[in-house]
């Protein structure tokens, strides 16, 4: 069987010189990537008391619903800010090229809910960190990250310091 790497196709120079973009497109498109992908991101909730599994667009819906589903647990989505129907709550943060806003139902988090985030990707923290503080806000409790890949040259744990974080692929370059 191939390891979860395997499935991973790494696209150099791309969006820029000098970067190597890993394509998770290539895991969704082999069975058997998508059923190892799925598998391992359980496998790292095993020991986890959760309520919840809280998803950003559009990956982290991709990964986490499966997710849920299989443990049967309820799933959160995070969008772009304007894209959810109901009352919200929003955090902005910074990228690398500018800042960005998202949202989630304020009443898909109550006080006490433990929430599971998942994500195919941490590069730099940003997106997740603001999911943080939209779940904590709520009255919410993270109790473990999980991302599907971690770029660790760009060093994004160091944003979520004092959380549970785990990847189930870790790249040490950028």
């Amino acid at each position: 069987m191939k390891r979860l790497e395997e499935y991973v196709r790494s696209i150099p120079d791309f969006p820029e010189e000098g970067i190597i973009f890993r394509d998770v497109t290539s895991v969704l498109q082999d069975p058997d990537g998508l059923a190892l992908a799925i598998d391992s991101l359980k496998e790292k909730l095993k020991d986890i008391d959760f309520d919840i599994i809280a998803g950003t667009e559009s990956r982290g819906f991709i990964f986490g619903v499966p997710v849920a589903y299989a443990l049967h647990k309820a799933f959160v989505p995070i969008r772009k800010k304007g894209k959810l129907p109901c009352n919200t709550i929003s955090e902005s943060y910074d990228l690398e090229y500018g800042s960005s806003t998202i949202e989630m139902h304020r009443d898909a988090v109550s006080p006490g809910d433990r929430v599971v985030l998942i994500d195919d990707l941490i590069a730099t923290g940003g997106t997740i960190k603001a999911c943080i503080h939209m779940i904590e806000a709520l009255g919410g409790k993270v109790e473990k990250i999980v991302f599907l890949m971690e770029l660790a040259g760009l060093n994004g744990r160091e944003q979520l310091k004092g959380y549970d974080v785990d990847s189930v692929i870790i790249y040490d370059g950028k």
